[in-house]
């Protein structure tokens, strides 16, 4: 027993050969909703992982509080007060039930010149609170971050970036630790290197400097003013953390005596609100490109099933000869079906293969995005494609099995009859 039937084979791969064109459009139309498929999955992807590298700079389950007007008459005051975050507000978060960690920042106005020995150089720089590199993502590479007792003590300590670190420091790349120590000027306030950091964001992010936020007040003249509170919430899903928001607000509100309602005099960004936002954009983009493309893949399936129909009539002659030779029902449903098998996996394959082609040639294009790129690493997940494919291979044989089954059932003096 031959496990290859060869004159079968040799016989479908004749019959489509002989069709070149009606075969051709066929297998367009199934390839064509593969390439889509794959291309549209591909682009999809990469929009959300532009998204996604944009969010992993800050914590994704975080709250950003800014000051900001009032612009509700409350109690007699009136609209448009400045509302001045202070130290009592960062400590008033202790007291809202759901918050994980807090931090303010205080910023010194401007870019502030550092100086060390001959070299400098202006940085961006912020006072902040020890929490804040859970805020930001912060990855320490050498030394330590703010702690509280730099805080209780107002040390003049800082906490300076990667990149400030291989600025100012020419022993930096031959000896890391080597900044670990030293004094550097801040305008005119020496402060002590204790830790050198990397940031999961843009370079942008390891050209900064971190003071406590103690110090920098006393310093740099700011009395107990923060310019911006984060905090994080944990797993608090979108309902729970605007009902943290609200509650902060509603604090907030007693003690600077602003109506409650008034969501100007506190602005409050929720950032768990807006990743699943863009999660809930991708389902809808994921939802629609299967939609789009496995709706091009039945048009072709359709297309197949048409095919075999008209193959089918037009053989109906030689399936009476064949069962008149005593052929039977299933040799001559396997010889059917395995041809619109044949034209669907060859089709998807193509398909496939032009569609992997594509979507590495976007890789190649969209290289060069810069960080803050909201397309980046395009590509697929070829499990996914694959389950495609082995469903449009079993359309395919239910395409040609029905017209195959109807015309195995005719009985070989009616099929001889055929015009």
């Amino acid at each position: 027993m031959r496990i290859i039937d060869t004159d079968k084979w040799s016989e479908i791969i004749d019959t489509l050969f002989r069709h070149k064109l009606r075969t051709s459009l066929t297998a367009l139309g199934v390839g064509w909703g593969i390439f889509m498929l794959v291309l549209l999955l591909g682009a999809g992807k990469g929009l959300q992982n532009g998204v996604e590298h944009n969010f992993r700079d800050d914590a994704v389950n975080s709250l950003w509080l800014y000051d900001g007007q009032t612009s509700i008459a409350y109690k007699g005051m009136p609209v448009g007060r400045q509302i001045q975050f202070k130290n009592q507000d960062y400590d008033a978060l202790e007291n809202i039930e759901g918050i994980e960690y807090k931090t303010g920042r205080f910023y010194l106005r401007g870019e502030y010149v550092i100086r060390y020995e001959d070299k400098s150089s202006s940085y961006n720089t912020r006072a902040v609170h020890p929490d804040h590199k859970y805020l930001e993502n912060t990855q320490m590479d050498i030394g330590r971050f703010i702690n509280q007792t730099d805080l209780d003590q107002k040390r003049k300590v800082t906490v300076i970036g990667k990149l400030v670190a291989e600025e100012l420091f020419d022993k930096f790349e031959e000896n890391p630790k080597f900044p670990i120590g030293k004094w550097v000027i801040l305008g005119d306030v020496p402060f002590q290197v204790v830790g050198v950091f990397s940031d999961a964001g843009s370079e942008r992010e390891m050209q900064n400097v971190y003071l406590p936020i103690t110090t920098a007040q006393l310093a740099f003249n700011g009395k107990d003013k923060i310019n911006q509170l984060m905090i994080t919430v944990g797993d608090a899903s979108v309902e729970e953390s605007n009902a943290i928001a609200k509650e902060i607000q509603k604090d907030f509100a007693a003690r600077h005596k602003f109506s409650p309602e008034d969501d100007r005099a506190v602005r409050v960004r929720n950032n768990v609100e807006e990743f699943e936002k863009f999660q809930m954009l991708f389902l809808f983009i994921r939802g629609f490109v299967w939609t789009v493309s496995l709706m091009t893949i039945l048009a072709g399936i359709i297309g197949v099933s048409n095919i075999m129909l008209i193959i089918v009539k037009e053989r109906t002659k030689e399936i009476g000869v064949r069962k008149a030779l005593g052929a039977t029902p299933y040799s001559i449903v396997s010889l059917i079906v395995s041809e619109a098998i044949v034209i669907t996996s060859v089709a998807g394959f193509f398909g496939l293969t032009l569609g992997v082609a594509a979507i590495m040639g976007m890789k190649i294009l969209v290289g060069d995005a810069g960080e803050d790129s909201f397309f980046r690493n395009p590509e697929v997940d070829l499990y996914v494609v694959l389950i495609a494919i082995g469903l449009l291979i079993i359309s395919g044989a239910l395409a040609g099995f029905f017209p195959a089954y109807k015309a195995a059932k005719i009985a070989p003096i009616v099929a001889l009859r055929a015009d």
